[in-house]
């Protein structure tokens, strides 16, 4: 197998990371959840698919999907040198995703690139 993509947290520009954080203030038992599920990630790349991963419709984001009962998700990008960018974990409470989530992410993406193009 090619060698695994990494893994990288968003960090606000105070240097804050919203997803590891999130991830911090789980039980136990979700975390290693979601730990499998990046591992997953890592070890497939863009080739995860359904049901671990789905692209969310007209925006640049794909949702990574924690199995089990706890509907956790967390939006991401690929980004340069097989890198996946995790830009805002949620606890998914309705069918359909709460657009408020999608614009945390997005305007996530774009604070990154922004910073990016600046060099900070």
């Amino acid at each position: 197998m090619d060698q695994k993509w990494r893994i990288i947290y968003y960090e606000t520009s105070q240097g804050n990371s919203p997803v590891f954080e999130f991830i911090q203030n789980l039980d136990v038992r979700t975390q290693n959840k979601i730990a499998e599920a990046l591992e997953l990630l890592q070890d497939f790349g863009t080739l995860i698919g359904p049901p671990h991963s789905k692209k969310v419709t007209s925006t640049p984001l794909w949702e990574l999907r924690v199995v089990g009962g706890d509907n956790i998700r967390i939006f991401y990008v690929a980004v340069v040198n097989r890198r996946f960018l995790l830009l805002h974990a949620f606890l998914k409470k309705k069918q359909k995703t709460d657009k408020r989530e999608i614009k945390t992410a997005i305007n996530r993406l774009d604070d990154y690139r922004s910073r990016l193009k600046i060099g900070t």
